[in-house]
């Protein structure tokens, strides 16, 4: 038993570890093909949640700066019904994204897909470099997962638009996720 707990502390410090020194990008540019914004679910209304609501603010504050002339939303169905990615979409265009600028991926369950599926719209338009934003807890996690594609690409936090209590339940939850990542879903789930 003393073993087993050694084992479990050992891996879950390699996964803080791993968050703590994780790349944030593979370029020094500041302008891009794309603006990846990686899915949050949306409320049971079928509504932008703060996460999700902050994720697409930043990124039209981004495109609006010209980082970048195309936003890829990413993020499938969830427990509701409602395809993130969609509810992104109006979000940004309400927010005065031209719809010709949105990019819609609805399929992607988890960040590796997000990422995966991302790089294919990428790849299918020859666009070759991206700024990826998501929460601030979230970004170490992607990218790891980033730093395995073909594309040159940094990381951009979206600021919370919620009070910064609560977030010790979630950076535990990043790091078990990737935990999982590091251990198995990087060779399991891997971009094809």
């Amino acid at each position: 038993m003393l073993l087993s707990a050694a084992v479990i502390v050992l891996l879950l410090a390699w996964a803080a570890l791993a968050r703590a020194f994780a790349p944030r990008g593979n370029t020094a540019a500041s302008r891009f093909d794309a603006i990846i914004v990686l899915g949050a679910p949306a409320d049971s209304d079928g509504n932008p949640t703060p996460e999700q609501l902050a994720r697409v603010t930043e990124a039209v504050r981004e495109y609006e700066r010209d980082v970048a002339p195309h936003l890829i939303l990413t993020g499938g169905p969830t427990r509701h019904g409602y395809v993130e990615a969609q509810v992104m979409a109006r979000t940004a265009e309400a927010d005065g994204v031209p719809a010709s600028s949105i990019f819609v991926e609805p399929q992607a369950l988890d960040t590796i897909h997000n990422a995966c599926y991302s790089v294919r719209i990428m790849k299918a338009h020859a666009w070759r470099s991206a700024e990826v934003i998501s929460s601030a807890t979230h970004l170490p996690r992607a990218g790891i997962i980033f730093s395995r594609l073909p594309i040159d690409w940094r990381t951009h936090a979206a600021p919370s638009l919620e009070p910064e209590t609560g977030n010790g339940a979630l950076s535990a939850m990043e790091v078990l996720k990737t935990l999982r990542y590091l251990v198995y879903a990087q060779w399991a789930e891997r971009c094809e």
